[in-house]
């Protein structure tokens, strides 16, 4: 297994860099960055320093939408990145959440993430292609295609990652629901004449080490709200019965969510939030915990845990990671 971390900018630039870089001397692998671009800093600007900081993770965006950025100007970045950092991008890409909701509109359909995936891949791979009826081309690009990944909850979705991705974003880290997503994933990949093995599985979820459970609960308690943003719109698009209950039954208390306070800890977006449900969806408590969990979703088909990295205590997280956590879950048996 892989592991990756995910930066939430809302601080200056310079400690962005300095936690990518931190994680890369602790053995991650990836190192990604939110794009909300008026919650927080835009994430373009800081991926190049973190390239130039940094000389071997890969790095990407976790996730943008290929509403509030055009999709060829994704493209024509992703390919300059690729040029700065040898190589080294990927993309992380959904419908849309905070990013479009707090300008006041709505997630993108799943065929219009499809088609922008399709683009993006000829584009960063220098290829022509016909985009509104026009031919276009990167003839500079080098170093794509650029892999990407797409994040989903709903059959729609993760029948599109089946189709047209490199990898899957998953936000959870419960190894049961993974599994429902996944069989939707490979189905759709079988389908459309593709190897679902081929496909990377990202579970992206906080993880918080700690001895003490009730103090390590609170410091990514926010997370099911954030889940459960995704989880009403499922229900406004999915009847019930179609959905894994243990993903939409926790919702049911929920009052509302206030955007301003997205992924921070201690927010009151999570009053609803059990502990029932943070220890499902997140990983939290003694480095046991963590190899156990870990394995479980390794054994569930995931190839790389992607630490949402809000906890308060960031670099000191980074740093028990790669001390406790980092090479210790095994790999697959094989019979």
């Amino acid at each position: 297994m892989r592991f990756g971390i995910t930066l939430k900018p809302e601080y200056r630039y310079q400690r962005a860099v300095d936690l990518a870089a931190r994680a890369e001397s602790n053995g991650f692998d990836y190192g990604w960055i939110f794009d909300s671009h008026i919650l927080w800093r835009d994430p373009y600007p800081l991926l190049t320093l973190i390239a130039a900081s940094t000389e071997r993770m890969r790095l990407g965006t976790c996730v943008t939408n290929p509403g509030t950025r055009d999709v060829t100007v994704t493209a024509s970045v992703l390919a300059t990145l690729n040029e700065i950092a040898g190589g080294r991008m990927d993309l992380g890409m959904g419908r849309g959440d905070s990013a479009v909701r707090v300008a006041g509109k709505k997630p993108l359909t799943v065929a219009y993430l499809e088609e922008a995936c399709r683009i993006v891949r000829a584009l960063t791979a220098g290829e022509p292609i016909e985009v509104d009826g026009t031919a276009i081309q990167l003839t500079w690009a080098e170093h794509g295609p650029v892999p990407i990944w797409i994040a989903g909850y709903g059959p729609k979705a993760l029948a599109a990652a089946g189709r047209v991705a490199d990898g899957i974003i998953l936000q959870l880290a419960d190894p049961d629901i993974i599994r429902w997503c996944l069989a939707f994933v490979r189905r759709a990949a079988e389908e459309a004449g593709r190897n679902p093995d081929a496909i990377e599985v990202m579970a992206a979820a906080p993880a918080y080490l700690a001895d003490d459970m009730a103090a390590a609960r609170e410091r990514v308690r926010w997370f099911p709200a954030l889940v459960s943003n995704h989880v009403v719109d499922l229900l406004s698009r999915y009847p019930r019965e179609e959905l894994p209950e243990p993903l939409w039954r926790y919702v049911a208390n929920r009052e509302g969510y206030d955007y301003l306070h997205h992924a921070e800890v201690g927010s009151d977006n999570a009053r609803f939030v059990s502990d029932e449900i943070t220890d499902r969806l997140a990983v939290v408590g003694p480095a046991s915990a963590h190899r156990e969990r870990l394995e479980e979703l390794r054994d569930a088909g995931v190839t790389q845990f992607n630490i949402y990295l809000m906890n308060g205590d960031e670099e000191d997280q980074l740093d028990l990671y790669g001390r406790q956590i980092m090479g210790s879950v095994p790999a697959p048996a094989v019979y």
